[in-house]
Parts: structure tokens; C-alpha cells; sequence
């Protein structure tokens, strides 16, 4: 069975930071592209960052060098630190495994609320 669990969000004041995790079992870690997504009320849910199994990562433009993203293969964890939040990170973050040799191997989590609010 695969889960993916995320922990770490919470609420923060504007201009701090926060840092999530990802932990994945069930799956062959290491050959998944793994992903960050969010979604806010009423809106679609985005990507925010995601990383390859060589640790190339990919950030969505609004990111902006706040955000960095990184993965533990031993660990079968990924992260995502997020830094001078703002109020409009306010979201749903995910987490998202896909196989690299085969996109069709899509799972996510459930999800872990960060609020940043003053």
C-alpha cells in the first residue's frame, strides 16, 4: 500500500518560515519524481516544487528563491523549506510521487495546511 504523509505545516506570521515533510512507503523511492503542489479555496491546485531522482529541482515562478526543495533517498523523505512567507502561500501543500519511467504511478497525500497570517 503507498502512502505519502506529509507534516510540518502550521500557522506562521508573515515573513517567516517553515518546513515540510514527505514520507513515503510502499513506493521504490528513489525512482519517483517527487512534487510539491498547493491549493488555496477556490483556486486550482499548482505545482510549488519538485525534484527528480538526481536531485534536479524545478520551482514554480512564484517561488522566487524562498522556497528550496530536497529529497533523502535513505530517508524516503522529501522537504520543502519555505522562507519569507507571504500571505498569499496560504494553502493545502501536497505531496506527490510520480514514476519517472512510467507517469501513470501517481500518488498523493493528503495534504498539510500552512496558514501564514499575522
Amino acid at each position: 500500500q503507498v502512502q505519502l504523509v506529509e507534516s510540518g505545516g502550521g500557522l506562521v506570521q508573515p515573513g517567516g518560515s517553515l518546513s515540510l515533510s514527505c514520507a513515503a512507503s510502499g513506493i521504490t523511492f528513489r525512482s519517483y519524481y517527487m512534487g510539491w503542489y498547493r491549493q488555496a479555496p477556490g483556486r486550482q491546485r499548482e505545482l510549488v516544487a519538485a525534484i527528480t531522482s538526481a536531485r534536479i529541482p524545478n520551482y514554480a515562478d512564484f517561488v522566487a528563491g524562498r522556497f528550496t526543495i530536497a529529497r533523502d533517498n535513505a530517508k524516503n523523505t522529501v522537504y520543502l523549506t519555505m522562507n519569507s512567507l507571504k500571505p498569499e502561500d496560504t494553502a493545502v501543500y501536497y505531496c506527490d510521487a510520480k514514476k519517472e519511467t512510467n507517469n501513470a504511478f501517481n500518488f498523493w497525500g493528503q495534504g498539510t495546511q500552512v496558514t501564514v497570517s499575522s
